[in-house]
């Protein structure tokens, strides 16, 4: 039977023209774009799921431990050779990379569903719709296991989410009896293969610029209606009792008032530019007055406990704390400083009536992510908290509203957000991070940073002129006793160090050198309060967190030319 009629007379049914599955690809993508942004646009107003991020979720469960590991690791090497925000970009990259999944299921989709269309000759857009139908049922069931952010009922959540993709299935069966009409059509002229082409790319561009326009106002009204998470008035913050520095520490090795080079990093990290690294695309999302916590296993009674009763109910304390991500390279950014609020760990397992043979409290967060705590630790170490706030307000959602708990020394990964569920148990298990081969104990490498070589603040004195080096040195809470500099092929020289905020933060240093012009290499070292020093050779971040020395280069000018 030939393609191309002569007449309508003689025009074959329409069952009978075939559209080319990557026409299918083509259109599957272009039709999703729409979609997506009209996820997002209901996401923000409605509270519905934003299938993309749930997507993102799902897959990132069914990964290998290894696989996920080394694509975190390449993606942190990316943004630190670019030197770009490590937090803020990994974001923004994983939340890429959950879209685009959404795209290349749409584009997948679209081509089988023009091959079984072209295989069956069955009515186009029934056959399109069913495969909506197909994909939405997926994008539902994906929905109802792994989404942390929609408000609306799961009802309308899920009903929505099969609605709008068997919507995409349709346009997508549309489209293909729209394609095929264009090819039924009889030839006039010898030059209709031609005007069919033509014609044939008229259509798709129509299509892709309704597309594009969908897209762009979707994008563009779901930017302005994208909703300020604000826990800021959640509950009233008091300090409460605050920790202070360890007496084991010499004061001797520390200045009060040591002024920090200039361009040192802040002693204290503005709140909203702390390090954030999570395991989803877009934090948990939680309503703190129906917030419970829920207290289970080898206690009293299982308790559902609000949290305003943990805030009123319980004396809290307060400390300075330094917080590092196991995924921080030397010299990285995953390092930040702020002030802890909550309650001692151990007062809220004598509350709870623990049973004094359990081992291990289980923790689960609203994300997935899961930890256990070693209750040993927990029972003699006041710093083991469950915090609620931090810099004297309550926790933001990106911060892991409404609780977390700090364990001392122990890197990030070791310590859940968004608490929603503490099970006591006798035995121990694999965390989260532990079961993709990660470190069981996580604790904290001995680090110490060059933040600056301050060359615009080079001074003189006795007739020598001095450039100030700074940065800070961290060991968890173990401590810094001593930070010692070297240039290029010299001596290890000793930092002043400046009087720590406690005994779990970083310290700040800093050294005067005595300057001459030309390009030199300035390393740094550490010991801890014990005299144990840094570990120098280098290791890379992946199982127990990397060390080795950072160095920073830095071209001098001669400033007495002139």
């Amino acid at each position: 039977m030939e393609n191309t009629p002569s007449s309508p007379q003689n025009t074959p049914p329409l069952q009978t023209w075939h559209v080319h599955s990557g026409i299918g690809i083509f259109v599957g993508t272009l039709f999703i774009l729409p979609v997506i942004t009209l996820l997002a646009l209901a996401d923000n107003l409605l509270g519905l799921p934003f299938v993309p991020f749930d997507v993102f979720s799902f897959v990132r469960d069914l990964l290998p431990g290894a696989v996920l590991t080394f694509g975190i690791d390449s993606m942190v090497a990316v943004i630190r050779l670019f030197g770009l925000d490590t937090d803020t970009t990994a974001k923004l990259a994983e939340q890429a990379m959950a879209v685009g999944m959404v795209i290349i299921m749409a584009a997948l989709i679209g081509g089988v569903a023009y091959f079984a269309i072209n295989r069956i000759k069955r009515d186009a857009v029934t056959v399109g719709g069913l495969f909506g139908v197909a994909f939405g049922v997926a994008m539902a069931l994906i929905v109802a296991g792994k989404n942390i952010t929609a408000t609306a009922s799961p009802v309308a959540s899920l009903f929505w989410v099969l609605v709008i993709f068997t919507l995409w299935g349709l346009a997508l069966g549309w489209a293909y009896s729209q394609w095929q009409l264009i090819g039924a059509r009889p030839m006039t002229s010898d030059d209709d293969g031609n005007a069919q082409s033509a014609e044939r790319r008229k259509f798709l561009v129509q299509i892709g610029g309704a597309s594009a326009t969908l897209t762009v106002i979707g994008a563009g009204l779901s930017a302005f209606f994208q909703p300020e998470v604000d826990t800021s008035d959640a509950f009233e913050v008091s300090t409460g009792t605050k920790l202070g520095t360890t007496s084991t520490a010499s004061e001797s090795v520390y200045i009060a008032d040591l002024q920090p080079a200039t361009g040192t990093r802040p002693e204290i990290t503005p709140l909203d530019e702390h390090y954030r690294i999570d395991i989803s695309a877009r934090p948990p999302l939680i309503d703190g007055e129906t917030y419970r916590l829920r207290v289970t296993g080898m206690v009293k009674e299982p308790l559902d406990i609000k949290l305003t009763d943990l805030v009123d109910g319980y004396e809290p304390v307060t400390q300075y704390v330094t917080l590092s991500c196991i995924s921080n390279g030397i010299g990285g950014d995953l390092i930040s400083t702020t002030t802890w609020t909550g309650i001692p760990f151990r007062i809220l397992m004598e509350a709870w009536g623990v049973n004094p043979l359990a081992q291990y409290a289980k923790i689960t967060a609203a994300d997935g992510f899961d930890e256990w705590v070693d209750l040993s630790i927990a029972r003699t170490d006041e710093r083991v908290m469950l915090a609620y706030a931090w810099d004297g307000q309550p926790l933001k959602q990106k911060h892991g509203f409404p609780l977390r708990i700090y364990i001392p020394d122990r890197y990030g990964m070791k310590q859940p957000k968004w608490i929603t569920e503490i099970e006591f148990v006798r035995e121990w298990g694999e965390g989260y991070w532990v079961r993709r081969n990660w470190s069981e104990q996580a604790l904290v490498q001995i680090t110490s940073v060059i933040d600056t070589v301050s060359k615009d603040d080079i001074y003189a004195q006795d007739g020598t002129y001095y450039v100030p080096i700074g940065g800070i040195a961290y060991s968890g809470a173990k401590g810094i006793s001593a930070v010692e500099i070297k240039v290029n092929d010299g001596e290890w020289m000793p930092a002043q160090l400046k009087t720590p905020l406690s005994d779990t933060t970083w310290v700040l240093w800093r050294f005067d050198w005595a300057f001459t012009p030309g390009q030199h290499t300035f390393r740094v070292r550490a010991k801890d309060r014990a005299g144990k020093p840094q570990i120098e050779t280098n290791a890379p971040v992946r199982p127990d967190g990397a060390t080795g020395i950072h160095s920073r280069r830095a071209t001098l000018d001669d400033i007495t030319e002139g």
